[in-house]
């Protein structure tokens, strides 16, 4: 054996171990290790550094820009309550939303796909008063399959696509995964859908529910004609059981009703008084149908969230609002906001909010530009200005624009009339002129770590095969299950790279069994490409830990999960996923 050969091994052992005991963060463990293989001569720092020119990595670094676009546009918030609605059958509800989401994340970074709808899933669990748990790791999961589908799905496929052309071979086409990996992802949904639902666990998320120490904010909605449950009653609209939220009366033409059964029937200009928690309330002013106040400068649905925001203020004792009615104070005017809800302690409020007469002490949720902190804050008006979480939110034409933007980008890369990074750098630059993401959200959109991971891969996957450790490695598959033919020896190669990919970081993991597979494809005589099929999946493919892939650690907190869970369920899946993809490429190239 060479030094080289010893040399590199022992540096991939050891980024093995400080990554699985989590020594330091992902991306300086694995840029550490590129850097000491550049010292120990086993690659040139101009092959060290070439990751961080690839065009693999570049087009990732943008899709984020992209991504963080849409996000800030809310039209992911949208369609993550659009989906959230329907039957509250789990089974049904799994059948509504988990194939949309593999859809979506088969065009964008799963990552910020899965960080948008966590919020939805959440409300609508505790809105039908289901286990959070049943639907989390099924969130992943879709996300995850719905990722192997296409190019830009995943960063991991980005990256086997861009040591594919530093290797001189030719990237992958825009759908040339998609025939393996759709049929699997189908059937993978289904089987979460019937199957594993049952093997997860029940667990409901703790939920701070109403009581005389919580304090209750009150909001008055108004019923617009084309709210969809006009004409049902509030047991049917779902307006009986919210959670964080309580229906406490009806004004209907001038007529208040104190009592409200959940027979009542909704009519179309029903003013509707909840009183709830501040998050809840947010959550309600989106509900298409149900409107907070007409104002011709604030459109409460489509505001723009780089403009304004979401304060609580307490109204003090030297405030001009004292004595004055809602209506009457001229808040909107004389503050530049509107008042979305009330807060009155230990007291609910049974009136209009223009109607309340404000008094010291009261806390006021109000949405208002991003300069209000600043210029009331040491006001006598207030005793205390506090911003709170914004949802994401543009006014309807950035949201049209942005999709229409996603669209022709997905066109180009598709036809490859343009160049996919090329796309995908029109795409971001028109996005951030059109103020759809401003400069600064889009350079902090960028998640840095998994570039400099991407980046590093390059060099390290050099690293293996200028080594020799790539032909050890191979030579050892070849010898195990190498008479069995070429079926086994692609297996092996799944198999290895999906064991890695648990225990370590996709993209390394990817980087790493490249060149082992592109050696054991060579020495067994085989077309390479299927090998390099099956490694983008396998390295995306991670269930049975939730350190394997970044989605799996998102939903591990919101989901109450226990790291057996993912055990329980993801070993299951990534046996199936495995067989499936295996026969599939089988089938398709041998």
């Amino acid at each position: 054996m060479t030094f080289e050969l010893i040399y590199t091994a022992a540096l991939i052992v050891i980024m093995t171990i400080c990554l699985i005991r989590e020594v330091f963060e992902p991306d300086v463990i694995i840029f550490a290790t590129l850097v000491l293989l550049a010292l120990g001569g086993v690659v040139t720092v101009e092959d060290a550094v070439s990751g961080f020119s690839n065009t693999g990595m570049l087009t990732v670094a943008l899709l984020f820009i992209v991504a963080a676009a849409l996000k800030n546009t809310g039209v992911l918030n949208t369609l993550g309550d659009w989906l959230s609605q329907g039957d509250a059958s789990l089974t049904r509800k799994l059948l509504h939303f988990l194939f949309p989401v593999s859809l979506l994340s088969a065009f964008f970074n799963n990552t910020p796909i899965v960080a948008m709808f966590i919020p939805a899933v959440r409300s609508w669990a505790r809105k039908a008063d289901l286990p959070v748990s049943k639907l989390m790791i099924p969130l992943s999961y879709a996300a995850i399959l719905g990722g192997t589908c296409t190019l830009i799905g995943t960063s991991t496929t980005l990256l086997v696509h861009g040591l594919l052309i530093a290797n001189g071979y030719p990237g992958f086409g825009f759908f040339e995964i998609s025939r393996v990996s759709v049929p699997v992802a189908l059937v993978a949904l289904l089987f979460i859908i019937f199957v594993m639902r049952h093997l997860l666990p029940s667990r409901k998320e703790t939920m701070v529910e109403l009581g005389e120490h919580t304090r209750e904010f009150v909001i008055e909605m108004k019923v617009e004609p084309e709210y969809r449950y006009t004409g049902h009653t509030i047991e049917q609209a779902g307006l009986r059981e919210l959670k964080g939220l309580y229906l406490f009366q009806i004004e209907r033409a001038g007529e208040l009703l104190s009592f409200v059964g959940p027979r009542e029937i909704i009519k179309s200009g029903d003013r509707l008084f909840f009183t709830g928690l501040p998050d809840t309330i947010l959550e309600l002013q989106q509900t298409k149908g149900l409107s907070v106040i007409q104002d011709h400068e604030f459109d409460l649905k489509h505001y723009d969230s780089d403009k304004l925001g979401i304060f609580e203020v307490v109204v003090s004792a030297n405030s001009p609002l004292i004595g004055k009615s809602v209506k009457k104070s001229d808040f909107r005017s004389h503050y530049n906001a509107v008042i979305l809800a009330i807060h009155r302690s230990g007291e609910r409020i049974l009136k209009k909010i223009g109607d309340i007469v404000l008094r010291t002490g009261d806390t006021l949720l109000i949405l208002a530009d991003h300069k209000f902190a600043e210029k009331w804050y040491h006001s006598k008006d207030f005793y205390l200005v506090s911003r709170k979480a914004t949802t994401a939110s543009k006014p309807r034409g950035y949201v049209w624009f942005s999709l229409s933007i996603l669209g022709l980008m997905i066109v180009a890369m598709a036809t490859g009339v343009i160049p996919i990074l090329i796309s995908v750098a029109l795409a971001a630059l028109a996005l951030m002129i059109s103020r759809t993401i401003s400069m600064t959200d889009a350079r902090n959109s960028i998640d840095w770590g998994v570039v400099i991971i991407i980046a590093s891969a390059f060099g390290i996957s050099k690293a293996v095969e200028q080594s020799g450790l790539d032909d050890m490695i191979a030579d050892f598959l070849i010898g195990l299950v190498g008479n069995w033919g070429p079926v086994a020896i692609l297996a092996a190669v799944y198999l290895l790279t999906s064991i890695y990919t648990e225990i370590i970081t996709n993209n390394a993991a990817a980087a790493l069994v490249f060149p082992v597979a592109l050696s054991a494809a060579h020495q067994a005589g085989l077309e390479p490409r299927p090998f390099f099929i099956a490694l983008a999946i396998a390295a995306s493919a991670s269930f049975a830990t939730p350190i394997g892939y970044q989605t799996n650690l998102m939903v591990y907190g919101p989901g109450g999960y226990k790291f057996r869970d993912f055990i329980k369920v993801g070993l299951p899946m990534n046996l199936l996923v495995g067989i499936l993809i295996v026969i599939m490429i089988s089938l398709l190239y041998f």
